[in-house]
């Protein structure tokens, strides 16, 4: 359910960014910048979390990150200049990045009592959420203004945290229990442990691969109405529809990732993923029409949707809620990157140009994968 909402709230907030643009008056640079909010306020407040994690434990921390977050979505609707819509994008990153450190931390220690490839499972969660987010989003765009929509969207997460919270601080996390220690979960439950140089090294790289593809998901989530609506005068309702289906099929993809994953393996899941990805966004990016362009983006998704908790999974696996704050991290820095590089881009070329660089940074993580085949014993 946390895992749902973090979608739900993210994806309603995406779909209302071309209202809160015309409402500031920001240019595509200026836009790119404020966005930048988010994700800075994410990378900041992720390694700290993983401190948390181990100290108050991820259960609790997820729940606190579950009201913060419903309470800083409603901000944004509020601006009306691209500096103040950039600092309230702090406290809703901080918030997102919070719940993401938490959450994935969580899931890392059931999928070890688990034994099985679980983690896209919980990520599918997320991008059910994000379909939902964004279509009811698309139905009401034309009829509530930004700032009632987000702040009935605050009320539900809200209401979601005071259900789903109570149950989840009842059940300690399942690492603190007293059993006999395999050698995979001794290394689970050492999270403060010195890593050794290869095993860190392995925890960037996967890092890396998690930032390849949390730029795609970001640009997507960032700029694919604008670009549905700016450039291929899409209506406002389809433009919010083109996000829909990408959280949709990431959903399918991730709902079948872990059969995917036990069929063939990380890295081939990983290689196979990224040069989906590639091929869909060029589709996205450049295609004359709205539909072909959002067969673009449905063909992303499914490529996009398992690299990710891949990433973050193997990451924490390594080095508990510390790998799982490393690697998203590093995978959240894509996002860090991606709204101002996409928005220069799209002010010196054209926004089409620019998402083209989500195909190039796909590619990249279907490369670093196929590298990373010996270290995740594929």
């Amino acid at each position: 359910m946390f895992f749902a909402l973090d979608g739900f709230l993210f994806a309603g907030w995406v779909v209302r960014i071309p209202a809160i643009k015309q409402q500031t008056g920001a240019s595509a640079s200026t836009l790119g910048l404020a966005l930048l909010g988010v994700s800075a306020g994410a990378v900041i407040t992720m390694m700290l979390t993983g401190r948390l994690c181990r100290r108050y434990g991820s259960h609790a921390v997820t729940v606190a990150c579950g009201v913060l977050l419903p309470l800083s979505i409603a901000l944004p609707a509020q601006t009306h200049s691209a500096l103040s819509l950039g600092l309230v994008l702090l406290v809703f990153g901080a918030a997102y990045g919070g719940m993401n450190v938490a959450m994935n931390s969580a899931a890392v220690d059931l999928v070890a009592e688990l034994r099985r490839p679980v983690m896209p499972s919980f990520h599918a969660a997320f991008s059910l959420g994000g379909m939902v987010g964004a279509g009811l989003g698309g139905l009401v765009a034309g009829g509530l203004s930004a700032s009632t929509h987000l702040f009935l969207l605050a009320g539900v997460g809200l209401l979601v945290t005071a259900f789903a919270g109570p149950a989840l601080l009842r059940h300690r996390p399942a690492r603190t229990a007293p059993e006999a220690h395999t050698p995979q979960s001794q290394s689970q439950r050492q999270p403060q442990r010195k890593l050794d140089p290869r095993a860190r090294r392995i925890v960037v790289l996967f890092g890396v691969i998690a930032l390849c593809t949390a730029y795609g998901e970001g640009a997507l989530a960032d700029w694919g109405a604008l670009h549905l609506e700016q450039d291929l005068d899409a209506h406002p309702g389809l433009a919010a529809a083109g996000y829909a289906l990408f959280a949709l099929t990431m959903t399918i993809g991730r709902l079948t990732g872990t059969l995917l994953l036990e069929r063939l393996g990380q890295t081939r899941t990983l290689v196979l993923g990224g040069a989906v990805a590639a091929a869909g966004m060029l589709l996205g990016a450049l295609a004359p029409t709205v539909w072909l362009a959002l067969a673009g983006f449905a063909v992303t998704g499914l490529g996009l949707a398992n690299i990710f908790p891949v990433a973050v999974g193997r990451a924490g696996e390594l080095a508990g809620p510390s790998g799982v704050a490393a690697a998203s991290t590093l995978g959240y820095g894509g996002m860090l990157l991606g709204p101002p590089a996409i928005g220069f881009l799209a002010d010196w070329f054209s926004l089409p140009i620019a998402l083209t660089t989500v195909a190039l940074l796909a590619a990249a993580a279907a490369a670093l994968g196929y590298g990373a085949r010996n270290a995740t014993h594929a």
